[in-house]
């Protein structure tokens, strides 16, 4: 069996070194940090700190990884899954992808090589293979990852076209999507929205129009692409965004315009955490089922863990709910 020195001659580092990338403790090159998980994975070297769970026991520990964990969507359910597992005796090892998939695959390693008992995944990037060829029990939100990895997701096509309907019902006939597009392809359940927001137009004889907005832009930047959009394309009445806080740019940029929403303009936006219906009840949304989500997404991932059950290209779909409010008002 190989040990820590075997790994660290391979990567040509000291053993320390393997030590701290094993424990992602303290500040470490990329470079340095891959040549130890590949010599890791080459001697299929397992981290002695955790040799029981080679003695078939489990760790209790469970990677949960997000694109951003101040997202107020994701920060609400990653709240609640945390809660959820606790109550079921794991703990948490929190990882923020931060839209970044080589900061994503840094920790992904990590995770692999502690030995956590399974990983929550709901991070946007698909250009990670490892996540089809791990042994780990992993199970995804809202991402495509692989045929044998189930993914958890509310109906997006279903809320887009709840959205799309309300826009149409309060008035709106030249109606734009908002959000990173994708125009024509679906490869995640979130794609989705594009093609329920199309279809519903479509329904109703009317011309579906986009703005491709992309999320990893910072607000001010959005805004000035909201404002140019606004002020280039007065015949617009009705906006569906990909999410509430784009949604609520967009209520921020017309106020600024002297545009009244919703006399003039319907706004509608998806995910409906408690914060934005706390904060900004005036904007109408599509609701997601957090805790069922959560819920879900652990009860999936316990059957992986404890009853080593197999998925085949599962899709797991959750109901989303309209939430009407002053921002569609006729």
């Amino acid at each position: 069996m190989a040990k820590l020195s075997d790994v660290a001659k391979k990567a040509g580092v000291s053993v320390t070194t393997v030590s701290r990338v094993i424990n992602n403790y303290g500040s470490l090159s990329e470079k340095t940090k891959n040549a130890v998980f590949t010599a890791m994975h080459e001697l299929n070297y397992q981290p002695n700190s955790l040799a029981r769970s080679l003695q078939g026991k489990q760790t209790k520990l469970v990677g949960v990884i997000f694109p951003s964990i101040t997202n107020p969507f994701y920060a609400e359910l990653i709240a609640d899954i945390e809660d959820k597992l606790f109550k079921n005796g794991y703990k948490v090892i929190l990882c923020n992808a931060n839209e970044n998939a080589e900061k994503e695959l840094s920790y992904l390693r990590m995770l692999t090589a502690n030995q956590v008992d399974g990983i929550i995944v709901g991070t946007h990037s698909n250009e990670i293979k490892e996540y089809q060829t791990m042994d780990l029990p992993v199970v995804s939100f809202d991402r495509t990852l692989g045929t044998k990895i189930p993914t958890i997701s509310s109906d997006n096509f279903q809320g887009a076209q709840l959205a799309t309907q309300e826009l149409v019902d309060s008035g709106a006939n030249n109606i734009y999507f908002i959000g990173k597009t994708h125009l024509g392809s679906a490869k995640n359940p979130t794609d989705l929205r594009e093609k329920g927001f199309a279809k519903t137009l479509e329904q109703n004889s009317l011309k579906p129009h986009y703005l491709d907005l992309d999320n990893d832009l910072s607000n001010n930047i959005k805004k000035m692409k909201i404002r140019d959009f606004l002020t280039n394309t007065p015949t617009v009445d009705g906006i569906f965004t990909s999410d509430d806080f784009t949604a609520l740019l967009v209520m921020e940029v017309a106020q600024s315009l002297k545009i009244d929403v919703p006399k003039n303009l319907k706004v509608i936006g998806f995910d409906g955490t408690q914060l934005i219906q706390s904060f900004h009840p005036e904007l109408s949304t599509i609701a997601q089922p957090i805790q069922d989500i959560a819920e879900l997404l652990i009860g999936t991932l316990d059957e992986r863990i404890n009853q080593h059950k197999e998925f085949e290209n599962a899709k797991l779909v959750l109901p989303n709910r309209l939430i009407k409010s002053n921002s569609t008002q006729k």
